[in-house]
This record gives C-alpha cells, sequence and structure tokens, in this order.
C-alpha cells in the first residue's frame, strides 16, 4: 500500500510540476505570437494526443514521464519553405531577441510562481506544527555545550524570527551553508527562569553538518516531547520479553525520571545488551520491570554506524503544536522570501559542490524525490503541498544554470546575441549542445547512483 501510494504521489507531482512549467512557455509564446504545434507531458513516444485550439495544437503524453517540452513552428526543425508569409511571421527563430529570452525564460519562472502560490496558500490556511520548545541537548552536542536546557525556546536565527519548527530547521539550514564563508550563528532562546538571551553556534559546528540529515538534531536541537506512553508492543521484541504492554507510562529508567520520549529513546540506544530497571505505572499502580535492550546497528549523524539498543515498542507522545497562520499579504510576502532564500540557497549549494566545500552526495534524483513525495503525502495535504513547492524551486533554478538543452543555456546564448549583436555561431551551439546532453547524463547517474547509496 506505502509503494502504491509513493507512486501515486510521485506521479501527481511530477505531472503537476512538468505541467505548469511548460504551460509557461506555451502561454508567452502565444503571447508573443509563436506557433505552438505539440505541448507534451512526458518525453519520447506519445502514447496519447489530441488537437484543439485555434491552431490545432496536438496536447500529448508521451512515454518518458521524466520531462516535457512545447515544440514551437522553428526553422531549425522544421522545412518551413513554402508557408504563406502569415505563418513565417509567427516562426520562433524569426522573432526578436527579447521574446524569445520571454519565451524560453518563462517556464523556470512558472516553476517559481507556482511555488510562491502553494506557500502563500499555506502560510494564509495556517500550518500546524511542533512548536520551537527544546528538548534536553545530547551530552557533547554543540547546543548542550552552549548550555541549552529542557523547554528553551528558541525564538530566533540571525534576527530571523522563527515560529515552528519548519522554520527553525530552514534558518539552521541557511546558517550552516552561510558558515562555509565564515560566521557564527546567534540563536536567540526564551528560557522560563532567564528570560531572553542568546547564545553562538560556532561556524565550525555549522561547516560540518550533513545538510541532507538531520540538521537541528545534529546540533543538539530537538523537539521537547512529553513523558513516554507505549503504544504498539511487538511480541517478539525485548520490550514484551520483559512484560511490557500497551497503555504503560514509562516514569523512571535506573530510577532517575524519565522527562520525555526522545530522553527514554537515547537512554535505550545507549544500552544495547544491558539490563537496565524501568519504573511504570500501569492502570494507577506503579510497577518495576527489568528490560535488556537487543544490539542493533544504525546510523548515527555525528558518528557513523554505530551500535545501539532497540526494544521493538512504540512510543506515544504528541509535542506542543501550534497553528502559524498569516493575512493574504504577509503569506504573499513571505511566500516572494521563503522562494528566493531558497533559490539563493539551491544556487550556493551548487557553488559549494563546485568548489568541493559541499558533498556531491546531496544531488538527488527521482528515486529520493518519489520517496519523499510518499512520505509528504502520508502525512498530509500541507505536507505534500509544502514538499510540491520546494520542488517547483528546484526544477526553476536547475533549468536556469547555464547548461546547453537546458533553458538557460538558450538564455546564456540569447544575452550572447544581445551583446554582440547576432546570433550564436550553429556550429557552436551543436557542440555546445552535445557537450550539455553529455554533462545532463553524467549529473542524472550520479543523482541516481546517490538515490541507489541512500537506500542500501
Amino acid at each position: 500500500m506505502n509503494l502504491l501510494q509513493t507512486l501515486v504521489a510521485f506521479v501527481i507531482a511530477l505531472g503537476t510540476l512538468i505541467t505548469f512549467h511548460e504551460l509557461g512557455h506555451y502561454l508567452v509564446a502565444r503571447w508573443c505570437g509563436v506557433k505552438v504545434l505539440r505541448f507534451s507531458v512526458g518525453m519520447g513516444r506519445v502514447v496519447w494526443s489530441r488537437r484543439f485550439g485555434p491552431d490545432q495544437t496536438e496536447w500529448a503524453i508521451s512515454a518518458l514521464p521524466l520531462g516535457g517540452y512545447v515544440k514551437m513552428l522553428d526553422a531549425r526543425e522544421q522545412d518551413v519553405k513554402g508557408l504563406p508569409e502569415a505563418e513565417l511571421r509567427r516562426e520562433f527563430t524569426r522573432q526578436n531577441v527579447w521574446k524569445r529570452i520571454a519565451i524560453v525564460a518563462a517556464g523556470p519562472l512558472a516553476n517559481f510562481l507556482l511555488a510562491i502560490v502553494l506557500f502563500a496558500g499555506l502560510y494564509m490556511h495556517g500550518i500546524e506544527e511542533p512548536a520551537t520548545r527544546l528538548a534536553q541537548p545530547a551530552p557533547g552536542t554543540p547546543a548542550q555545550l552552549a548550555g541549552l536546557k529542557r523547554d528553551d525556546v528558541v525564538t530566533a536565527v540571525n534576527g530571523v524570527r522563527v515560529t515552528g519548527w519548519s522554520e527553525l530547521r530552514w534558518q539552521l539550514v541557511r546558517a550552516a551553508v552561510d558558515a562555509k564563508e565564515g560566521g557564527d550563528a546567534r540563536i536567540e532562546v526564551r528560557r522560563p527562569s532567564r528570560g531572553t538571551f542568546t547564545f553562538t553556534l560556532p561556524s565550525a559546528a555549522l561547516t560540518a553538518l550533513d545538510l541532507d540529515g538531520d540538521v537541528p538534531a545534529t546540533l543538539g536541537l530537538a523537539i521537547a516531547l512529553p513523558p513516554p506512553v507505549l503504544g504498539k508492543v511487538d511480541p517478539n521484541g525485548a520490550g514484551a520479553r520483559a512484560g511490557l504492554r500497551t497503555g504503560d507510562a514509562i516514569v523512571a529508567l535506573e530510577g532517575a525520571p524519565v522527562q520525555d520520549v526522545g530522553a527514554f529513546t537515547q537512554a535505550v540506544r545507549a544500552a544495547p545488551g544491558r539490563a537496565i530497571a524501568l519504573d511504570v505505572v500501569r492502570d494507577g499502580q506503579p510497577l518495576r520491570l527489568t528490560i535488556t535492550p537487543e544490539s542493533a546497528r544504525a546510523d548515527d549523524p555525528r558518528k557513523g554506524s554505530v551500535t545501539v539498543g532497540k526494544i521493538k515498542v512504540e512510543l506515544l507522545g504528541r509535542p506542543d503544536m501550534i497553528v502559524v497562520a498569516d493575512g493574504p499579504v504577509r503569506a504573499t510576502v513571505k511566500a516572494v522570501r521563503r522562494v528566493w532564500d531558497s533559490s539563493v540557497l539551491t544556487v550556493r549549494m551548487i557553488g559549494r559542490m563546485l568548489t568541493g566545500d559541499v558533498s556531491w552526495k546531496n544531488v538527488t534524483g527521482p528515486i529520493t524525490i518519489a520517496d519523499y513525495a510518499g512520505q509528504s503525502s502520508r502525512i498530509g495535504l500541507a505536507s505534500y503541498l509544502s514538499f510540491l513547492a520546494v520542488v517547483s524551486i528546484s526544477l526553476g533554478v536547475m533549468n536556469l544554470l547555464p547548461i546547453p538543452v537546458l533553458d538557460g543555456g538558450h538564455l546564456l546564448y540569447y544575452s550572447l546575441e544581445v551583446l554582440t549583436g547576432r546570433p550564436v555561431p550553429e556550429r557552436f551551439g551543436e557542440i555546445a549542445q552535445r557537450l550539455g546532453v553529455g554533462l545532463l547524463v553524467t549529473l542524472m547517474a550520479l543523482a541516481v547512483f546517490n538515490d541507489v547509496a541512500r537506500l542500501m
């Protein structure tokens, strides 16, 4: 069932993003008077098509879903000899350079516009998400070394106000990218017993982060959760063998009070193969049990593969939730700022990859996108729409890269034409196209390799 939902969510996401991108090209081409012959979602062989509209444009679905195209009347691709003059005036290469720039740029801009609309709608509707109240930081993490404690509330990062956990994570990722150029992160915190104060995360801790992982957790920032209550207990796990049951409330471990789900999870993970005493409350009655967590291998964001303890029980506990909602104007401003910041961050990440400051494993492909599509759809509609907006931004930025065969490559040609007053030589364009195809295939191969490596 999960696989089917993932595939459906992936197909809907891909179809939506490709359609909006190509609609940008199509609408501006029509506005500029260029004749559109075919609008295709997908590449390769056409599997379904219908013709309608003033120009009898062919609207098609093609076999390969990873892309799409708008085919215009173009003398470089079709024989236009013998066409009436009225038709020739609508041929793409006969348009002035500024119209050609507008047609090519419209695709990526449509992706940015879609992201703005999605984010603005989400901000106006209101998004329920965890508040920025912190659990006790894990020992040795930057947050613990800085003196943060349980129930501290993060209110700002580098002067930017944060109200929900997603905003906090986003600002920490931005701070980590900024730290590559030097500079610490200033975290503003409110503590009931102390008021508001600021602490510093050193740039060394930020530059060492894996931006593809759980950035806040690596820094020691985790969502505060209530004391653990057991949900489902695996009958073959260490928890069931020790006598734990659904509904048991964990109140102490080795005689020390258990503050929350996170603290209990850390304690169990830290005790593989070692017997530990648990104090639980069952049906209002106290009970002491002894449990020995099973040993298992797991990935740690700071230490790599480590041995941890597991007891195979479901831990219930919902963090403090808030609903972040804005009026239309503020929501739109926030959405535009989010799209701009995300675009700039993506470009800077690409630059860091080229200089070797950021690992190429951050390049992701269709498998990872499909996985995220499935995960976000299972969380809820708001999460899925947010995922769509993020991928739409990435698609817009990637298409603006100055790589031949992409929109950005064509924009580079037309920019040179504006500067020199004449088109790029046809031979140069052919060679650049071949190089661009090779580069694109290499990037796709790297993305698929990274996807498979994550699965492994």
